[in-house]
This record gives C-alpha cells, sequence and structure tokens, in this order.
C-alpha cells in the first residue's frame, strides 16, 4: 500500500514539473487532494526554479 501511494505521490510531483516548465499557472493543479496537491505544487516549484537558473532555454 504504501509504495502505491508514494508511486502516486511522485506523478503528481513530476506531472507538476512538467506543468511549470510548459508554463502553466500554479492555478492549474488538478488535485483536491492535499496530499497530492502538495506534491504536484512542489514539482511546479521546482521547474519555476531550474526556468529561473535558466536550465531551460528557448
Amino acid at each position: 500500500m504504501k509504495r502505491q501511494k508514494r508511486d502516486r505521490l511522485e506523478r503528481a510531483r513530476t506531472r507538476g514539473y512538467q506543468a511549470g516548465v510548459s508554463g502553466r499557472s500554479r492555478e492549474h493543479c488538478p488535485h483536491s487532494d492535499i496530499d497530492a496537491k502538495g506534491y504536484w505544487l512542489g514539482g511546479w516549484r521546482d521547474a519555476m526554479e531550474d526556468k529561473g537558473s535558466g536550465l531551460f532555454i528557448r
């Protein structure tokens, strides 16, 4: 059970990161569950930091 939960949360983090890299707003978070939303926003913040440091150049 713990692995399933961790996989779900890691998937939320990955999708949040992808959303951040593509320039989507954090208001577009699709999760209502507080844990999944936290992971999604964490991924989104990581993407914003990476973009700010110049990791993604278009």
